[in-house]
């Protein structure tokens, strides 16, 4: 009987480690930064001379978008066309932040797939996505009207989240 107990230990331990894996939604990421102002986000553009992303976007009465995006990141290149479709037949605006991606990188990405994006920022470093808390790419934000972050889907969009969480919430937020 002895013998048993640490193979009893072992297959308890692991089944709690199992159910604490599964347990409660696994998709969201809580993000401490919601109902708090978008922070200061000051970024160039892709090429030399295009806007970039600055503060005077955000909070300018109308809810906005912003997408964390990278070349080299597969499943962004799956949710783009959710992007494109947001942007072109929803007429929502859409803000791009190419994260850790060198520009000529990102710029062909675009170039390949379209570009939704109303204006992208060029974060090499990674620092404006530690300030906005990325987890990792994808991640999509609505900024409200007043510029306070409104909501954050970590992960690439899906049809469902885009039609269950994002049009709704632009809807509430005063798109």
């Amino acid at each position: 009987m002895t013998r048993l107990l640490p193979l009893g230990l072992f297959l308890l331990l692991a089944g709690l480690l199992g159910v604490a894996l599964y347990w409660g939604p696994r998709d969201e990421l809580p993000s401490p930064l919601i109902g708090k102002p978008v922070p200061a986000i000051t970024l160039p553009g892709l090429n030399e001379g295009d806007a970039g992303l600055t503060p005077a976007l955000f909070g300018a009465g109308k809810p906005v978008v912003i997408n964390v995006f990278a070349s080299w990141c597969a499943p962004c290149r799956l949710e783009h066309p959710l992007l494109m479709a947001l942007a072109t037949r929803l007429g929502a605006t859409v803000y791009g932040i190419a994260y850790k991606n060198k520009p000529e990188d990102a710029a062909a990405f675009l170039a390949e797939l379209g570009n939704p994006f109303a204006s992208v920022g060029l974060d090499e470093s990674g620092r404006t996505g530690i300030e906005l808390g990325v987890y990792g790419v994808p991640e999509t934000f609505i900024i409200d009207g007043e510029g306070r972050i409104a909501y954050r889907h970590a992960g690439p969009l899906t049809p469902e989240i885009l039609s269950g969480e994002i049009l709704p919430r632009l809807r509430a937020n005063g798109s």
